[in-house]
């Protein structure tokens, strides 16, 4: 059974984000809300948890997982950025962005794109997930929380809690959340390339849709 914390989006309680991050201390798979619809959230430093990860969602070893992460000097522990890069990260995040980087030897193996050792990283701007990340340490494990071969994200816990009671161990429920995804810039190569547009707009950054 999932364990259901109910958690104030603009004041989170520190109890709670805490028995939350003890969840996924111990390995277990965590719902939360984000600035674009539910994620799944595990500890890092965890093989069985991104079995996990990749097994809620149907997904195989190829799908890259993201990481969550509080600031752009913690992505900087785990992607190689180079100045024209972090000028672009500086200027999205924290908001509805995924951006795909080289990344370092501090991603484990399992983690990073297993041909292009690359590495999915977003810094969510979501009060009570940001919470969650500094009371575990470190970035978290993420993958977007959509049904197996369904289309649509999760905007709220009462549409699956149900479903995936015995995959969960816990359910973050800090009201609904946007519907739409990140939008996805690969900086891996020698330009800026848009993989998936959605809540970001690439003219923001000065790039083209």
């Amino acid at each position: 059974m999932s364990m259901l914390f109910e958690i104030h989006p603009d004041n989170p309680q520190q109890r709670l984000i805490y028995q939350a991050a003890l969840l996924i201390r111990d390995g277990e798979l965590v719902a939360v809300p984000t600035d674009s619809g539910y994620a799944v959230v595990a500890r890092l430093d965890d093989v069985d948890a991104a079995k996990n990860l990749r097994r809620i969602r149907g997904l195989d070893e190829r799908h890259l997982l993201t990481l969550l992460c509080r600031d752009l000097s913690e992505i900087a522990h785990f992607a190689k950025v180079d100045n024209q890069q972090y000028r672009l990260l500086k200027l999205a995040t924290p908001g509805p962005w995924t951006f795909i980087l080289e990344a370092t030897k501090e991603v484990p193996r399992r983690v990073s794109h297993p041909s292009r050792k690359t590495i999915g990283i977003r810094i969510p701007n979501h009060k009570v997930l940001l919470a969650l990340i500094e009371e575990v340490g470190e970035p978290l494990l993420s993958t977007t929380f959509i049904p197996e071969g369904g289309e649509e994200v999760f905007t709220h816990y009462e549409d699956f809690i149900d479903d995936y009671k015995g995959q969960l161990g816990g359910v973050i429920a800090a009201e609904s959340v946007p519907v739409n995804p990140t939008t996805v810039i690969d900086l891996s190569g020698k330009t800026p390339e848009v993989v998936r547009l959605g809540a970001g707009d690439p003219a923001q950054l000065g790039l083209a849709a």
